[in-house]
């Protein structure tokens, strides 16, 4: 068989690309071994921190630590004490939401200046200035990182959303 130093030259950048992108990786039997034992050592250093036994129709965690980091499950304006979403509409559940935020943190140790990251889904776009102005009741300069986009809707009809990320 023949083949062209093209041929060649083009097959070796589509695999240096594949490579590049992770679509395929390659790995010698003892990359493979030590992959297996980090894979080990990760699950004894994740920590999957409830305040309630599981529940299966509430099925995730209120925080899952991963080594430093930690992996709020999202919060809306839920208001434990009266078991409904805070009354008073879209400032009413953000500031809920933002208190719940606060409360999950401080339950195992944590605080608001940790969180390095948040998602926040909105029902209505057009609360996002508003949402603005309550956010930055809660954190102070420099701001986490952020997201922010409508959804369709969100659990018990909810009008936001937040999620957040924390570095320890």
């Amino acid at each position: 068989m023949n083949i062209s130093k093209t041929a060649i030259s083009r097959f070796s950048n589509v695999i240096f690309a594949l490579l590049s992108l992770g679509v395929i990786c390659v790995a010698s039997a003892g990359a493979a071994e030590q992959g297996a034992n980090a894979d080990k050592e990760d699950a004894a250093n994740k920590s999957f921190l409830n305040s309630k036994p599981a529940n299966p129709a509430l099925p995730f965690s209120d925080i899952v630590r991963a080594g430093n980091t930690l992996f709020m499950s999202g919060q809306i304006g839920f208001d434990s004490s009266t078991g409904a979403l805070a009354v008073g509409g879209f400032e009413a559940e953000a500031h809920q939401t933002m208190k719940n935020i606060k409360a999950t943190l401080e339950r195992y140790g944590y605080d608001m200046s940790q969180v390095v990251k948040c998602t926040v889904m909105l029902t209505d776009i057009s609360d996002f200035a508003q949402f603005n102005t309550i956010y930055t009741q809660y954190f102070k300069p420099p701001y986490p990182a952020r997201s922010a986009f409508a959804v369709k809707a969100l659990a018990l009809n909810s009008l936001l959303e937040v999620e957040c990320i924390a570095h320890l």
